[in-house]
């Protein structure tokens, strides 16, 4: 399957990206994440009050779960402008230089996937973000000097889900780091619920809440399945999203109570039906289920590991008691031992 095509991809789908019209603009607005937003609240008002603009902020945390939704809330609670970019945008030096000097005093400047930026790139922001300076080199050869230029005081917002791929001198020079959390199914209801009102959709709660359990815990998701159960709702000539109507759709998307989809389900029975359940290679189990290992490795893989389905050892992955359970076969009577020892250690 086509990562693009997955209803539960935790990544923005473009054909189907109206996420802008979801996005709360206040931070009252913002759902879940109350340590977060109460330490930004204090952040920003203490900024404010002294005129100051905002310390460095990282943001880090799985795909969808809201990095730049809060970015624009931070902005338009400092009532500053805000600059997007993305790492992968930046490819050369003077791209960097050229969105920083166009800043103003107290503006904000937001690159997702900040780990994604080159180290020559990356060095130009050190002194930038502890300085607010930017050094050029002008000229080539024996006659080249190097100038330095004043930068306005602004606020670096990065975005990543890979916070352990940034190098440690970039990591260090942000003030604020924020962690976000998988959302509570209950947390997504309200999300669900919101959302739906300015859709002008008519849920009702247990509707809001069946598509809750199956959103991975990430509102991105909630929001694409609420659009998609919208249809169901206006196929069936239904003013309202009921619960029967949000579990008959769910079921024809082939999202289980989980939130599991087809290929999830299709890379766990690979690996129990061909392999035993495993230890099995990556690159062994991609062959097999026809997808690609990096496609396995960073969209599907996570979200199993997370619900205890399998887990990583130095040969291969394998099937746990909790994967065999909710695909409903018989834990084998030869590797109860294992994987109950499994369940209980982690690996690397």
């Amino acid at each position: 399957m086509i990562e693009e095509e997955r209803l539960v991809a935790e990544t923005r789908i473009t054909a189907d990206d109206n996420e802008n019209v979801l996005r709360p603009r206040v931070m009252s607005d913002y759902i879940g994440q109350e340590k977060i937003k109460s330490n930004l609240n204090v952040f920003m008002t203490s900024a404010c009050k002294r005129g100051e603009a905002l310390d460095h902020v990282l943001l880090y945390g799985p795909p969808g779960l809201g990095k730049t939704t809060l970015s624009h809330i931070i902005a338009n609670e400092m009532n500053a402008e805000i600059r997007v970019t993305s790492g992968p945008a930046i490819e050369r030096a003077g791209d960097l230089a050229a969105i920083l000097t166009g800043l103003q005093k107290n503006s904000i400047l937001f690159i997702d996937e900040i780990h994604r930026l080159n180290h020559t790139v990356e060095e130009i922001l050190y002194p930038a973000m502890e300085d607010y300076a930017l050094d050029m080199v002008l000229g080539k050869g024996p006659s080249a000097r190097t100038i330095r230029l004043t930068l306005p005081h602004f606020t670096l917002i990065g975005a990543t889900t890979k916070a352990g791929m940034l190098s440690a001198p970039l990591r260090d020079r942000f003030g604020v780091i924020c962690r976000l959390e998988i959302y509570k199914p209950e947390e997504l209801a309200i999300i669900i619920g919101r959302s739906a009102g300015i859709l002008h959709i008519d849920i009702e709660k247990e509707a809001a809440l069946e598509i809750a359990r199956r959103s991975r815990g990430t509102p991105r998701i909630a929001n694409r399945l609420l659009r998609r159960l919208r249809d169901f709702a206006e196929f069936e000539d239904s003013p309202t999203l009921t619960l029967a109507i949000a579990k008959k759709g769910l079921n024809l998307l082939e999202v289980d109570d989980l939130g599991l989809d087809k290929t999830d389900i299709s890379i766990l029975k690979t690996i129990i039906d061909k392999f035993d359940g495993g230890p099995v290679g990556l690159e062994t189990i991609a062959a097999s289920s026809g997808e690609e290992v990096n496609t396995i490795e960073d969209v599907y893989e996570p979200f199993l590991l997370q619900l205890g389905f399998i887990t990583r050892t130095p040969r291969g992955r394998v099937c746990l008691r909790r994967a065999y359970e909710h695909l409903g076969y018989p834990v084998p009577r030869k590797e109860i031992t294992l994987l109950d020892g499994l369940n209980d250690t982690d690996e690397s």
